[in-house]
């Protein structure tokens, strides 16, 4: 016995090396080609309105390339992260039910949308906000807003991608709910701690007034009631794929020869 189980786990570990060897292929390949997509997204953002038409100049002679790298690695990220999941998905739907492969399966294009629109909301939400917060403490110092191109990126994406993570909550709840690591209920109590905890972070990422508090925080709530909801429809198919399987297993046993 304890040999088959060495190898059932030896296979397992094999199976999860091959999977993320072709994770980190894809990764590669994909920043490659960031590297060569870089150049027209800096010039869209450069010019972009939300830019403010703030001069970006380099300060360091590494600074253009740091920038490209982050733009590579950023890209290399969002073309990687559906296969990621994808693959996530293979090595775990083994230990799944049938119906829990097929709705498992629909995760992985709703998780990449909302990565793709927790990006968009830090960019044309966030962001804004706290540019037009940071450049009215600069005029009130009576600075000259020369921003280097290396920190202003920087900052964009410490910025922006957090968002982008935030929003996989739901699809995140989702899967665990699948999976029967959460449930309804222990989200429901967990709620005052969630609403604490995503409240620091919006306050953590948003310049330090209320309405810019307040524009942030409520979507992040409204995402975390969204995740408990959603897991309350996962939880109750759950329960009814429960007893259709319970009431199959009985029948079989009250009938074992019946084809």
């Amino acid at each position: 016995m304890s040999v088959d189980r060495d190898m059932t786990m030896i296979e397992h570990l094999t199976e999860l090396r091959r999977r993320i060897i072709w994770v980190l292929v894809v990764f590669a390949l994909a920043l490659i080609a960031g590297l060569f997509l870089a150049n027209p997204v800096i010039t869209y953002l450069k010019e972009s309105p939300l830019a403010g038409g703030v001069p970006l100049k380099s300060f360091h002679p590494s600074d253009a390339l740091q920038v490209y790298m982050q733009f590579a690695f950023v890209i290399g990220m969002i073309v990687t992260l559906p296969v990621a999941l994808f693959h996530i998905w293979r090595f775990v739907s083994p230990g799944l039910r049938v119906q829990e492969r097929r709705m498992t399966l629909y995760f992985i294009p709703v998780a990449f949308f909302l990565f793709i629109a927790g990006i968009a909301f830090g960019y044309f939400v966030v962001f804004p906000m706290v540019m037009q917060f940071m450049a009215g403490i600069t005029k009130g110092m009576e600075a000259d807003p020369n921003y280097g191109i290396a920190q202003y990126f920087s900052f964009l994406f410490n910025m922006v991608i957090p968002f982008g993570v935030l929003f996989e909550l739901p699809i995140v709840v989702m899967f665990l709910t699948r999976l029967r690591i959460l449930n309804p209920m222990r989200l429901a109590k967990m709620r005052r701690i969630a609403y604490f905890v995503l409240a620091v972070i919006a306050i953590t990422l948003t310049p330090p007034d209320f309405l810019s508090d307040f524009m942030v925080m409520i979507p992040l709530l409204v995402l975390y009631e969204v995740s408990i909801w959603l897991s309350k429809v996962v939880y109750r198919k759950q329960l009814k794929e429960d007893e259709e399987w319970e009431r199959n297993y009985d029948t079989m046993e009250e009938n074992p020869l019946t084809p």
